[in-house]
């Protein structure tokens, strides 16, 4: 399904939704997360599984890692819609499918997706499309980032309630962003109702890696850099925690690679797990 580029999905976007259906493909079962319906969104090429960047064996542990976050996060998210909180907010949304994929508890929030106006329109007219629908309760939120906007700004025009806590969730941002731009995120979202939760993931530096996944990392770190979309921003663990602290956070917590592996790929019969010390998640309350 190919579109002009001003309105097509981000490149990482569709990387994303790609590994996610290719993880059902080349992976042993079960799933660690069962999504294929950004596939069939971008309804890409029949060979779009011979790309360089789908490359089964080389792909793997980023595989491994994308479907991780993803299962980790919802679970954070249906755990705190039993504990009653009502609003989940997805900072660059891309091709996310949660609400498609849980729609029975997604009818119990409201989800708010930010993202620029141009993929997020495509991406509603293809919901529409395929049938899935838009319902009431999945509210897009276009945000100009380049042009200043404000998206805490487009929430609350979005009917967003500031006077209820939410789960925050920004994945696969965090590295683009200068040190000021994640404190000025940060601060944001601590600024929220007591009680919300961020959920964002950060880079650690290349170096500490997993010497297996290393290369790939340099890799994508060489591209971006092409792009003009470098990676700006690298964390330690323990530099992250308090770089939230700092930044108006009344709790953070690091989730290791290490922990996702032991709940999510124990057993497993192909040895599929994600790379330490790459792509790791910070958890943080107001």
């Amino acid at each position: 399904m190919t579109a002009p580029k001003d309105i097509a999905p981000e490149p990482t976007a569709a990387r994303v939704a790609l590994w996610r259906a290719l993880h059902l493909e080349a992976d042993a079962a079960p799933p660690v997360l069962a999504d294929d319906i950004g596939l069939k969104l971008l309804d890409p090429p029949d060979d779009w599984r011979e790309r360089g960047d789908m490359d089964p064996t080389f792909t793997r542990p980023f595989r491994a890692s994308i479907v991780a976050r993803a299962r980790f996060i919802e679970d954070l998210v249906i755990e705190q819609v039993q504990r009653g909180v009502s609003q989940y907010v997805i900072l660059g949304a891309g091709l996310d499918s949660f609400a498609q994929r849980h729609a029975s508890l997604a009818s119990s929030l409201t989800i708010f997706e930010v993202d620029r106006p141009g993929p997020q329109r495509w991406k509603h007219d293809r919901l529409i499309a395929l049938g899935y629908g838009v319902q009431d309760w999945l509210r897009f939120v276009p945000v100009d980032f380049e042009a200043g906007q404000s998206w805490r700004e487009a929430l609350v025009r979005h009917d967003f309630d500031a006077s209820r806590p939410a789960v925050i969730v920004s994945t696969g941002v965090s590295m683009y962003l200068s040190r000021e731009a994640n404190a000025a995120t940060l601060r944001e979202v601590s600024s929220f109702a007591p009680g919300s939760t961020l959920a964002m993931t950060f880079l650690l530096p290349l170096e500490m890696a997993d010497p297996d996944v290393r290369p790939g990392l340099e890799m994508a770190e060489k591209g971006a850099r092409a792009s003009g979309t470098p990676f700006i921003s690298f964390f330690t663990p323990d530099a992250m925690m308090a770089f939230a602290l700092e930044n108006g956070f009344h709790d953070a917590r690091h989730i290791s690679a290490a922990a996702l592996t032991e709940r999510y790929f124990a057993n497993r019969t192909d040895g599929l797990h994600p790379p330490r010390n790459a792509e790791e998640l910070l958890i943080a309350t107001t």
